[in-house]
């Protein structure tokens, strides 16, 4: 069975960054200590996700980062409607600087359309600005 992969935009990230950060503040975490992202929608296709899938995260219209997804568990907030809390691995991976148009909550993304992760030698990097990104990435410099 193949892959399939989510993807989200990091609202109030403007960098990569800023995600990692968020992530290590305990209340981005659950019980368990791992990142999680809380959404109000239940995947449907939760066997794909769960086989290798991974959340891509958009950064002011641009994908530069995924974590891997490592399972899909119940969250009431005390108001009696159960969310999704989509675990996540706390590393996370940069990728190729990929446009993305703004969209509301989450959608599936296949593998195949998914973008590369950065070479190791630049995982590291502190990231460019997202207008940085965004014409390196239209004049097809990654």
């Amino acid at each position: 069975m193949n892959h399939t992969n989510l993807i989200k935009l990091c609202v109030g990230a403007e960098r990569v960054e800023d995600l990692v950060h968020w992530q290590q503040q305990p209340r981005a975490k659950g019980p368990d200590g791992l990142p999680r992202h809380v959404t109000r929608m239940w995947p449907k296709r939760t066997d794909a996700l769960l086989n290798g899938g991974s959340l891509y995260w958009v950064f002011k219209g641009m994908i530069l980062a995924r974590q891997v997804i490592l399972r899909l568990e119940g969250v009431d907030r005390g108001d009696g409607i159960t969310r999704c809390g989509i675990l996540l691995d706390p590393t996370v991976i940069r990728v190729e600087a990929t446009p993305k148009r703004p969209f509301q909550g989450w959608r599936y993304l296949n593998a195949q359309d998914a973008p590369r992760d950065l070479r190791d030698s630049r995982r590291d990097e502190d990231s460019l600005p997202p207008a940085l990104h965004a014409a390196l990435a239209e004049i097809g410099v990654r």
